[in-house]
């Protein structure tokens, strides 16, 4: 055969792979992994949204989510308990990381052009910005990495219901390297910058393992994503181990973040196949989560001369108080003691503790709470009988002025000498200072165990369940 009809041929034969990523995407799950007739499709999914619990939304800029891609009545529910978060948020586009399951390469495949069409219509391909990530990561659009996949397919109706007017950018990642993870971070990093995107990593956890094996192993990897142990996870889906299906997503959503400021986890929910009819000898886990950046507090100092106001201040009140049974009249000399900021105060008597009250919240300006708790510790703490005026002149006054509380999910995270603990739990609520531990010489289980025991629960409540708030603060003493 002629050499030019043989290769006209072969460009023929190749023309389909060549034009698909420059048209529509045919749905090829629709009916199978979740409702193929729109309008029960459509209701279905707000069935989801309307149940999932109504979690605030973190404290920072929401960067990714970390949703599962089995069947919709499998993982539906659980994939809508971080969808609800971002539904009618200003996201211009929604950048997808699915996992390859049927065509293995290396690298990522990008579809640049075109849109995705599912039963609730086409979602449009955002072409400039799939263009700018195919550069900056050097990786290109390969056809038969998104022809039968699915990972990114069922995420498409939930990002038409919640972010409508948004466009997508579909990746599908290949096998898990830390070379793939680090250059498509990189390039995400590069590309988002200034942009109002949205990452979704689309990972399914453990397959098939016991219902109690797979809540142990996937345990240990959620744990590895809210600390951030991101190399601790690429090593392990190198390694090819049974803990994620689409976990170069993850990695690469984490990654990401950490490279773009102080990136957070919170988990938002976690269960597996069986607890949606499948059976318990061999279950697929399921996980939603958020990937956002850390709020940063406005920066709060105080000068030396604001700090011997403060405990002149406490020393003043208390005398005052114990001697008139009257508040001191008091305007502060700083602007800065107007400040909301939650505050202690402690008493110590010859080096032992006298009394010790304030408050967590930034309820009131920092000179009105310092005056409040002063007097409360002097007469309030139920630990102590009331201070009596002879003992004004030997008393000693220390402060704590404290930051907001951060609620955190890896006890780890605990630093003893700078953070203090609030443990809550049932309605009980237990505070200790940062000093406290430093005092004491106490490890962070020790730390943990008495914050409990201040509230009133088991010592290993921490472990079982229990809220965990840090905060830190601005200790002054005379």
């Amino acid at each position: 055969m002629n050499q030019k009809i043989i290769f006209f041929l072969l460009i023929m034969a190749f023309i389909p792979y060549m034009l698909w990523g420059q048209g529509i995407r045919e749905p090829v799950w629709a009916g199978q992994f979740y409702e193929g007739r729109p309008a029960i499709l459509s209701a279905q999914i707000d069935a989801f949204l309307d149940n999932a619990a109504k979690i605030s939304a973190p404290p920072g800029k929401i960067q990714a989510l970390i949703v599962p891609h089995a069947g919709y009545i499998y993982s539906g529910q659980v994939a809508a308990y971080a969808y609800q978060l971002v539904k009618e948020m200003a996201f211009d586009t929604v950048v997808i990381l699915g996992t390859s399951h049927r065509f293995g390469f290396k690298g990522c495949s990008i579809y640049s052009d075109g849109g995705y069409k599912t039963p609730l219509g086409i979602t449009e391909v955002d072409h400039s910005l799939a263009k700018e990530i195919s550069r900056n990561s050097g990786f290109k659009f390969i056809p038969q990495a998104h022809s039968q996949e699915h990972s990114v397919e069922v995420q498409v109706p939930f990002i038409q219901k919640v972010l409508p007017e948004a466009k997508i950018v579909p990746i599908v990642m290949g096998i898990p390297s830390q070379k793939t993870i680090s250059t498509l971070s990189s390039a995400l990093e590069k590309s988002l910058k200034d942009k109002k995107a949205l990452v979704v990593a689309s990972s399914d956890m453990s397959h098939f393992y016991s219902h109690e094996k797979a809540a142990e192993i996937d345990g240990n990897t959620i744990s590895l994503i809210s600390s951030f142990k991101i190399n601790q996870l690429i090593e392990a889906l190198e390694k090819g181990e049974n803990i994620m299906c689409g976990g170069s997503g993850v990695a690469a959503s984490l990654l990401y973040a950490s490279k773009t400021g102080e990136g957070k986890v919170q988990i938002l929910r976690y269960q597996d196949s069986s607890q949606s009819g499948g059976s318990t000898a061999e279950v697929v886990g399921y996980l939603s989560a958020v990937i956002y950046q850390q709020e940063k507090m406005p920066s709060f100092s105080l000068n030396s001369q604001e700090k011997s106001e403060l405990l002149e201040l406490a020393r003043n009140t208390v005398t005052k108080y114990i001697n008139e049974k009257q508040m001191l009249f008091y305007n502060p000399e700083s602007s800065r003691l107007l400040t909301p900021c939650g505050a202690f105060v402690t008493l110590k008597k010859h080096g032992d503790l006298r009394g010790c009250i304030g408050f967590i919240e930034p309820i009131a300006p920092l000179y009105q709470t310092i005056m409040q708790a002063a007097v409360y510790a002097a007469t309030q703490d139920f630990r102590f009988k009331p201070v009596i005026a002879a003992e004004i002149k030997d008393l000693e006054f220390e402060i704590s002025v404290l930051t907001p509380l951060q609620k955190i999910k890896d006890p780890e995270m605990v630093t003893v000498g700078k953070h203090g603990l609030v443990i809550a739990q049932n309605g009980k609520k237990g505070l200790l200072l940062p000093q406290v531990a430093v005092e004491n010489n106490w490890s962070r289980s020790t730390f943990l165990q008495q914050a409990c025991i201040k509230a009133g629960l088991p010592p290993t409540a921490w472990k079982e369940g229990a809220e965990i708030f840090v905060f830190q603060a601005i200790v002054f003493k005379e």
